[in-house]
């Protein structure tokens, strides 16, 4: 037989010859779907990270956007007012926010000339502040110092001289961040101003897409997030009214200075910032009372305590009864959520968010009149339960 034949039997064997089979019988080549797999993977992954990147990026103006709808929601009411006044929406929008802003402005100058007032003050008494202490320290540890020598001592100091260094190095950070801030304050009332001008437009292009049964659904969320939203600010608004005035005249009896600049702090401080303004309303006045007199922060003291109380039990629940209708224990724990989501803004706008929650819920949870005494709590009731179960004598 010829070498052809013989390559040509060859050949044939090969190709007549069964491909391996794998440990299921199967063939042990590259499945056809391996690679597109491969490559959907691939492609989720790198869009997974493409969303977290854009997310990082992006979360300070999806902030700025929810503060804005929330500022826009407690806003409307009153541009709805004017409007139905005779003004264009446009114009009572513009009338709204530059009354806010006027207010707000009116607050940190008069915050700043209460700050500006007491510096000059402690400027003018240091002097005499630290002869007393140099007196004191030589009476008390039989030391020979002077205020002289201490002023010159202090001056050269390797500690004030590094930290002069370092604030100075850090005056470029702390004005990159005051811009930032600033960028984003207007930031946010741009937004507001938008959401609140043109509100009508934004709900019938967000209803256009929406069927008609989900466009009345938004509609209602939308009315109700507006009144309770509202109703959260206005409320404040007439607590811190009473605050401030309340205050106001027990600093005039106490004789305290600057009583119109410090009872509006104390008013808008303690209604909105969450869970420490009251604290921190009343520390400012009383550490004012103490370079007057220690016996007027005392009783300033237990003034604001008994004040609080008043306010807890009795004013409180009687205005926001009217307007947002939210549990006081409900309220803190929106607030500390807030707070773990959000930081400060999440704090700030926990308890309208909660308010209009509960809002939306109470229109499409459907609830029943309690018939059992047992749950209503009251002994004497239960007592009247039982009495009339009890079989005769």
């Amino acid at each position: 037989m010829s070498a052809a034949s013989n390559r040509a039997l060859t050949d044939e064997a090969l190709d007549s010859t069964p491909p391996l089979a794998g440990p299921a019988g199967q063939a042990s080549g590259m499945p056809s779907w391996l690679p597109r797999a491969v490559v959907t993977t691939l492609a989720l992954l790198g869009c997974f990270q493409l969303a977290g990147w854009a997310f990082d990026r992006l979360v300070g103006l999806a902030l700025s956007v929810l503060i804005a709808f929330f500022l826009a929601l407690a806003m409307e009411p009153a541009v709805d007012r004017l409007v139905g006044c005779g003004l264009r929406r446009g114009l009572a929008t513009g009338l709204v926010f530059l009354g806010a802003l006027a207010g707000f402005a009116g607050f940190v100058a008069a915050l700043g000339s209460v700050l500006a007032g007491e510096l000059t003050t402690l400027a003018g008494r240091l002097p005499s502040y630290v002869n007393d202490l140099v007196g004191w320290t030589n009476t008390t540890f039989h030391t020979d110092l002077s205020a002289s020598g201490v002023q010159r001592e202090m001056l050269r100091s390797e500690w004030l001289r590094e930290y002069a260094q370092d604030t100075a190095g850090n005056v470029l950070g702390m004005s990159v961040a005051l811009l930032g801030g600033v960028f984003q304050l207007l930031s946010v009332l741009l937004f507001a101003f938008y959401f609140v001008a043109d509100g009508p437009r934004l709900r019938r292009a967000l209803c256009s897409v929406l069927p008609p049964a989900r466009q009345a659904e938004v509609l209602r969320a939308w009315e109700i997030a507006v009144a309770k939203t509202g109703g959260y600010l206005y409320s404040r608004g007439l607590m811190a009214l009473v605050s401030g005035l309340c205050h106001y005249v027990a600093l005039e009896l106490l004789r305290v200075p600057y009583a119109p600049v410090l009872a509006l702090w104390v008013g808008v401080v303690s209604q909105f910032v969450p869970t420490v303004g009251t604290y921190l309303a009343g520390a400012l006045p009383v550490l004012l009372a103490c370079t007057v007199d220690p016996w007027a922060a005392c009783w300033l003291t237990v003034f604001v305590l008994l004040y609080q109380q008043f306010e807890n039990y009795l004013l409180q629940p009687r205005i926001t009864a009217v307007t947002v209708d939210i549990h006081p224990a409900v309220a803190f724990g929106s607030v500390v959520a807030g707070i773990a989501l959000m930081g400060a803004v999440g704090a700030l706008i926990a308890v309208p968010a909660t308010a209009t929650l509960q809002g939306f819920l109470g229109v499409y949870v459907k609830r029943y009149e309690v018939t059992d005494p047992r749950a209503s709590g009251a002994r004497s009731q239960r007592r009247g339960w039982l009495r009339e179960r009890r079989p005769p004598a």
